[in-house]
């Protein structure tokens, strides 16, 4: 399912934009935005196919089709030990659009949410878009633990939320239980919020495990809004589908007069939330065979990072992308990714604050999900442009 010969490179330059292969110059190797190369399972294609054969497309429940609802409930309680309701779990148009919905729904104008740094640039612009102001906690590339009575430090009056992106984008960051438990006395203390975008939480290598905030204890579930989405665990970023979980009634009715799903102007496509359900009954195997292949191509990708002089890479726990320290090469991330892309004709993401915060300078973020063919021309052509 994952070599080479499965990946349909004239409809990826024809289909896969943000910043892939149909965005990029011809002859241009794109390890950028973390989005798989290889096709999605194909019992997805076939419920899809399925549905709309029966040729009836109307109006779901706002709240979401019960099958997904299910679905989601049933994936937190057995793979997250996560004690779900279907009635408060519910579909969006992404996980991003989640992030978005939980701020409008908690945050008003002046209050303010605790993000990481470097994080995927969606917490900061999803705050600062409800008028609410982003305050950063610094969390470097590595397995350290996190002194989280650092971040107690940032917390004022004004501090209504705390974003958590665990394991985190782009350092590939898992957070132990031990962390995530320090993280939940501090946030009942303060009576906070916690954010808990999950949408890595199937991509995690071994001997990293993945813990749920909400599983921690019901104290710190009752403060917790769970997001995740289909996009980097199946391939389903264009169908546009994620969930949001609330774990009790009040935060659930918040989320959905926030999302506006009661009015028809807000809603996510019946076939989004089949394919994702699909996905989550149907195509485990797919998902357990995907992430060992990224396991090989991790390791494939730091070894050869490592050998590149003015590089150096730590390997993630989890997400398909490697955080590249370059600040040896003494160029900037912007430089670098220019002369990439120019010389050796392969596209990265720059650490640039627009991206990921200040934190992310001097590093550049390079997505694994592609075949070991791919991953090696790329490697090459960066080694003969960096060696000289």
């Amino acid at each position: 399912m994952f070599q080479n010969t499965s990946i349909q490179f004239e409809l990826l330059k024809k289909r896969a934009f943000n910043l892939r292969w149909a965005a990029v110059p011809e002859g241009v190797i794109p390890l950028t935005a973390a989005d798989p190369d290889f096709p999605s399972a194909p019992e997805i294609a076939e419920a899809i196919s399925g549905f709309a054969k029966e040729k009836y497309y109307c109006y779901v429940a706002p709240e979401g089709m019960t099958d997904f609802k299910e679905s989601i409930a049933h994936y937190f309680q057995t793979k997250r030990h996560v004690p779900v309701s279907p009635a408060l779990a519910f579909p969006v148009n992404s996980a991003a659009h989640g992030i978005y919905l939980t701020c409008k729904a908690f945050l008003n104008p002046g209050d303010e949410a605790i993000i990481f740094d470097p994080v995927d640039f969606l917490f900061r612009y999803s705050i600062e878009a409800v008028n609410a102001k982003a305050v950063s906690f610094a969390i470097p590339a590595g397995i350290a633990n996190v002194n989280f009575e650092e971040l107690e430090t940032l917390i004022t009056p004004r501090t209504k939320m705390i974003c958590l992106c665990n394991p985190l984008n782009p350092t590939g960051k898992v957070f132990t239980k031990a962390e995530l438990t320090q993280l939940a006395k501090i946030v009942s203390q303060h009576g906070l919020l916690i954010l808990s975008d999950e949408i890595w939480s199937d991509i995690v290598f071994e001997p990293a495990v993945f813990t749920s905030m909400a599983s921690i204890d019901e104290a710190i579930r009752q403060q917790t809004i769970t997001i995740t989405g289909f996009s980097k665990s199946y391939g389903l970023a264009g169908l546009r589908i994620g969930a949001v979980i609330a774990h009790n009634q009040k935060h659930f009715q918040m989320l959905m007069d926030a999302s506006l799903h009661y009015s028809t102007i807000h809603g996510v496509s019946v076939l989004s939330q089949v394919a994702a359900t699909t996905a989550l009954n149907q195509c485990d195997y797919w998902l357990k065979g995907f992430v060992n292949h990224l396991t090989n191509m991790k390791n494939l990708l730091v070894n050869e990072l490592n050998t590149i002089p003015g590089f150096k890479c730590i390997a993630p726990e989890g997400c398909y992308v490697a955080f590249t320290d370059i600040q040896q090469t003494n160029l900037t991330s912007q430089a670098l990714y220019e002369r990439l892309l120019n010389e050796a004709k392969v596209a990265v993401v720059p650490g640039l604050k627009q991206w990921f915060g200040e934190g992310a300078e001097g590093h550049i973020r390079m997505s694994f999900a592609t075949s070991e063919v791919v991953l090696r021309e790329a490697m090459q052509r960066i080694k003969r442009e960096v060696k000289g």
